[in-house]
């Protein structure tokens, strides 16, 4: 994903701008350590998920061209370690985004967003480590047999298009096992290494969490068209709930902090917003986004269309992320972010 927000690893600098009071709680310096060990420890759980997870995939890949049915039982190991890879990163991504922009691209990037700057032959070779390369480049392959035709008229219309399929030769089986994935690996085991949450300024981690709650609305608009992250796994939903889970992890981490300073108050509408979303994400089985409205404009939906399900889920949240609504859960981390001293996220 391509964050709007900005992308940055500089040293922390924030001082601390509180004492210890009569009853000995910890200064906001103290609070600030406790952020970034925690931050340390538990993303660094979810990163090594992502490595383990791609070398799973990995090791199921075959090396030679792929035909089915003799070779469904590995496409679909496939497919299941693929899933743990978005699992892990969609934990990980609102806080370690900012820090690793270039990581992030190489690891997460949309197929178009990756073809803009590759314009005008694009990436015709699907199975290498250069061009379209990332989680999403494997799951264009591992998903190539049921891409939805909406997504392959949104695609098809890119300058430098190739239709995704399976590796047809040996030589592309191995290339994309020894290749396209170990860039994957390489990259996970990168970011993992590099983790450390002790060199970044924990501002633009919390507003790499607010970033990520705002994107839940375009996860949903670009869903109606075909354009949306994991569109050829046909998955927004899990993706959602995951970004969401994944927010809610590091949000803990400053719950603490943000108590010490403004008590149960702020925090307790974060907490409100976060248990809304959950539960109208869960109200959809499965992991695919709701059937959208044949007759569907995100610009002006009728009244009819929002009655639907997908309606419903478009509208929430749209609402619940609206930097502008008081009450939003992006308008309450805005509040907090100026009570802890960090700046605003803004969308540019």
């Amino acid at each position: 994903m391509k964050h709007t927000y900005c992308l940055a690893l500089i040293s922390l600098t924030l001082a601390a701008c509180g004492g210890d009071d009569d009853n000995g709680t910890k200064t906001d310096a103290e609070y600030q350590d406790d952020v970034v060990v925690g931050m340390h420890d538990s993303i660094g759980v979810d990163l090594g998920t992502i490595v383990t997870a791609a070398m799973e995939l990995q090791a199921a890949a075959p090396t030679h061209a792929w035909v089915s049915p003799a070779d469904d039982a590995a496409i679909a190991a496939m497919k299941t370690a693929w899933k743990k890879t978005r699992v892990g990163y969609e934990h990980v991504e609102g806080a370690t985004a900012p820090l690793f922009g270039d990581l992030d691209v190489s690891m997460d990037e949309r197929y178009d967003g990756y073809l803009a700057d590759l314009i005008p032959n694009g990436d015709q070779n699907l199975f290498d480590d250069e061009g379209v390369t990332g989680m999403h480049g494997i799951e264009r392959i591992l998903y190539s047999a049921t891409i939805r035709a909406e997504v392959i008229d949104f695609e098809d219309a890119l300058p430098g298009y190739k239709a995704a399929a399976y590796p047809a030769t040996d030589e592309e089986a191995v290339a994309f096992k020894t290749k396209l994935v170990q860039k994957l690996i390489d990259d996970a085991k990168s970011l993992r290494d590099q983790w450390q949450p002790a060199q970044a300024d924990l501002s633009e981690a919390y507003r790499g969490l607010i970033g990520l709650m705002n994107e839940q609305k375009e996860k949903v608009n670009l869903a109606a068209s075909g354009e949306e992250e994991s569109r050829y796994a046909n998955i927004t939903m899990f993706d959602l709930r995951n970004n969401l889970e994944g927010t809610k992890k590091v949000y803990e981490l400053f719950r603490p902090w943000i108590m010490f300073r403004e008590g149960a108050e702020p925090d307790g509408m974060i907490q409100g917003r976060f248990s809304a979303l959950a539960t109208l994400y869960n109200a959809t089985s499965g992991d695919e986004i709701p059937a959208v409205p044949a007759t569907w404009s995100s610009d002006s939906p009728s009244a009819t269309d929002l009655a639907t399900p997908f309606g419903v889920l478009w509208k929430t949240v749209r609402d619940d992320v609206d930097a502008t609504v008081d009450g939003s859960v992006v308008f309450e981390m805005n509040e907090i972010a100026v009570l802890l001293g960090f700046p605003e996220f803004t969308e540019e």
